[in-house]
């Protein structure tokens, strides 16, 4: 079968493996003082970091439409065996609702929620890649990728919580208290929802060390074919504390290093850093 794969913006996978498994993105939108701004193509973190830096306020994502992805629908469906359409996780965002809809007129288009975000998506993503290579039927396809979302181990640190509170994802009170503590919180990605699962404390690359040991050490359950480390701005000694520490404890045959989009960075900010993989 000649099989397509499409896949939201959020997957958070790099330009070389886009270009590499012909993935093509549906772009999400970032709303920057008012205005609207397509995910890595006319707006990028950068840019996002520079103008909440600079005193402006915090940018904002928005799903797709129906009508957006039924025109990349449109594009593509009529010109292959099947489309399988992965979206971020359907507790995130109502894009998988959306899809599911534009899908409905198509019937060689399978929409999967990858029920994760960033590279968590980006691993389920490539997962469809392998699968599109040998595969005969479509519906076999997307359940195996349906049962795949479930091995998705995706967790984040975040330095510091001042972009969750200028969101309103925690107080203001609590984002002060965790700075002066030197807290950094550890989000985990569970049963498609996001949750803080663990508080370190201390210097941050040496908190991202000990994160990195505690996710990857002594673990007989991993797939340790491919790890994503997966940031926004960091300091070049957070990133050498972090790859020595998946060096010495993750054994992996392919390690990415890929940059947050648009949306982890809108929520985040950045010193946001994660590595995510695959459980066996």
């Amino acid at each position: 079968m000649n099989i397509k794969i499409l896949s939201d913006s959020t997957c958070d996978l790099s330009a070389q493996l886009l270009a590499d498994n012909n993935i093509t993105l549906v772009p999400l939108t970032v709303v920057k003082d008012g205005q609207q701004y397509k995910d890595g193509v006319t707006i990028t973190p950068a840019d996002i970091f520079a103008h909440v830096a600079a005193g402006g306020a915090l940018c904002s994502t928005a799903a797709n439409s129906i009508g957006e992805y039924a025109d990349m629908l449109e594009a593509y469906a009529p010109n292959y065996d099947g489309v399988i359409l992965i979206t971020i996780g359907s507790s995130f965002s109502t894009c998988y609702q959306s899809a599911c809809l534009a899908a409905e007129d198509y019937p060689n288009v399978r929409v999967i929620d990858s029920r994760n975000l960033s590279t968590g998506q980006g691993l389920v993503v490539l997962k469809a890649c392998e699968l599109a290579k040998t595969a005969t039927d479509l519906d076999a396809l997307a359940n195996e990728l349906r049962g795949f979302t479930e091995k998705v181990e995706a967790s984040f640190l975040v330095d510091k919580l001042d972009y969750l509170a200028k969101g309103g994802r925690c107080s203001a009170v609590t984002a002060l208290g965790a700075n002066l503590l030197n807290l950094k919180p550890c989000i985990d990605v569970k049963d498609g929802k996001m949750g803080v699962t663990k508080k370190y404390r201390g210097k941050y690359e040496k908190c991202l060390a000990s994160y990195v040991k505690e996710r990857l050490a002594d673990r007989d359950d991993i797939d340790r074919s491919i790890l994503f480390v997966t940031k926004t701005q960091v300091s070049d000694e957070c990133y050498a504390a972090v790859m020595n520490a998946v060096t010495e404890y993750g054994h992996f045959e392919n390690v990415y290093e890929t940059l947050a989009g648009c949306t982890v960075s809108c929520h985040c900010g950045p010193g946001t850093l994660g590595v995510l993989f695959v459980r066996k």
